[in-house]
């Protein structure tokens, strides 16, 4: 394995997420500040407590699981694309690099940028809440997992984009709306019965339900089926992309 390879790709991503900080980082943590402001003020008032936690505490694993998504899959489809558009991509074609070692570099950057965001909006979301995890270890191991999971989903939407308009679709219309419905600012055992079961079709229930359990030891759905869908989806992502490279993908514009 080109290692050196890897590094110049991880290396240029992530100083590009430097030059590119306010977009990258702040931009991201402002705007999960003001859902702490917006629904704290607004629902926390209304709802004391959901299953012994604090309102304002109980949506914080939601939120970091939103931008983590979301972000995700904008810094790997975003990483490659762009490349791909400007036609800088035929200098990393014609050197000697595997298909493996471009998605190692690609997804690391990715997958590295978010997990620091996600970190840094933990450490905000404390100044806003009596925040305590009861489990670190699986805190990280889901941050992680679902950090290089859906950096991976982003890294498949760089490659089948041929615009920028269709970087956005997925994310916006799609990602977003399913971790909206997925328990980000509710428990699911607060819908009626019929829309807690349709609820459990939403993959992102899994994710944001595991997360949660990680923080406060309480989840809607069973830890070991979070931990199950997070592996599932890690595994999936890894033989989309295998496929596509295995059919003779090309990624050229």
């Amino acid at each position: 394995m080109n290692l050196y390879a890897v590094k110049a790709i991880y290396s240029f991503e992530m100083s590009r997420a430097v030059r590119t900080l306010m977009q990258s980082i702040v931009s991201p943590v402002l705007s999960t500040s003001l859902y702490f402001i917006v629904f704290g003020a607004a629902i926390g008032t209304r709802i004391a407590e959901i299953d012994g936690i604090a309102y304002g505490a109980f949506i914080v694993p939601g939120l970091i699981m939103l931008q983590l998504l979301t972000q995700s899959i904008s810094n790997a489809a975003f990483g490659i694309y762009f490349p791909r558009f400007t036609g800088t991509i035929y200098e990393l074609l014609s050197a000697p690099v595997s298909p493996l070692e471009i998605v190692l570099g690609f997804v690391g950057a990715a997958a590295t940028k978010s997990i620091v965001l996600g970190l840094i909006i933990l450490a905000t979301a404390a100044l806003f809440v009596d925040l305590h995890i009861a489990h670190p270890i699986w805190m990280l191991t889901f941050l992680v997992l679902t950090a290089i999971t859906f950096s991976l989903f982003g890294f498949i939407i760089g490659i089948w984009a041929d615009g920028f308009e269709k970087l956005q679709i997925i994310p916006l219309l799609i990602i977003t709306p399913l971790t909206f419905l997925g328990g980000t600012f509710y428990s699911i055992d607060m819908l009626p019965p019929f829309w807690q079961k349709v609820t459990l079709f939403n993959p992102v229930v899994y994710l944001v339900s595991g997360f949660r359990w990680s923080f406060f030891g309480v989840s809607d759905v069973n830890i070991y089926a979070s931990l199950g869908a997070t592996v599932g989806f890690l595994l999936l992502s890894l033989l989309i992309v295998w496929r596509i490279f295995k059919t003779g993908y090309r990624l050229k514009t």
